[in-house]
């Protein structure tokens, strides 16, 4: 018995010690050819190395720049802005008023009248700054800004002056109206489409002919036959 018992213990054990081998000899084989796989898929070069990126630029060195020659001859431009920042407060206004440039309101006497009468009532019969109606508004701005002397009434001023078209009116040409029967209201022509006049609503102000009050009952332009001072 005892020597049964030896006997078993022994193949036991030299049973165990082939099988363990075994089993790491399996592993490692697996191990080994994992490796050489990995091998395969990716080589690497000798003697390379990586580093950073360096994300740091180098700073420009500043340059000043080079001063700019002074010519005697100035751009267009530059004349331009002095032309208009010599322009006076009035300019400004009425150049908004008749959606023009400000050189073009150029005429100060004209626009100085129209400034200083701006806003009076109208009174039919009316020839002071209490009140005023539409031919005598007109006269009084010709007279004053021009020299020239013109019948009182409105159909009188239409009579002394030559017929013109719209496309020939110009600066200080009389604008006449049928608001009832007849000519029966005045302005004189600005430019633009424009005209200043004494309106029986507003007093003196400045209205456009395209206006649809105005355009419905438009009659014409007239010319005064001295022909209007201009500069």
């Amino acid at each position: 018995m005892k020597h049964l018992i030896l006997v078993s213990v022994a193949v036991g054990t030299f049973s165990g010690t082939p099988i363990a081998l075994q089993a790491q000899h399996k592993v490692g084989s697996l191990r080994a050819r994992d490796v050489s796989a990995d091998t395969r898929q990716v080589k690497f070069i000798d003697g390379i190395e990586i580093t950073p990126e360096n994300t740091v630029s180098t700073p420009i060195p500043y340059r000043k720049p080079a001063p700019t020659k002074k010519t005697n001859a100035k751009p267009a431009e530059a004349e331009e802005a002095a032309a208009i920042e010599k322009c006076t407060a009035i300019q400004f206004k009425y150049a908004l008023l008749l959606n023009t440039e400000v050189e073009a309101v150029a005429n100060l006497p004209l626009y100085s009248f129209i400034e200083s009468w701006w806003g009076t009532p109208y009174r039919y019969g009316g020839a002071s700054k209490d009140g005023i109606d539409c031919s005598a508004y007109t006269s009084t701005l010709i007279h004053d800004t021009y020299g020239i002397t013109l019948p009182r009434t409105a159909r009188a001023q239409y009579d002394a002056t030559i017929r013109l078209s719209r496309a020939e009116l110009q600066e200080g040409d009389l604008v006449f109206f049928r608001t009832r029967k007849g000519v029966s209201h005045v302005g004189i022509y600005l430019g633009n489409g424009c005209f200043t006049h004494s309106s029986t609503s507003n007093g003196v102000m400045i209205s456009n002919l395209d206006e649809d009050y105005y355009k419905k009952r438009y009659l014409g332009g007239g010319r005064i036959t001295a022909g209007p001072v201009t500069e």
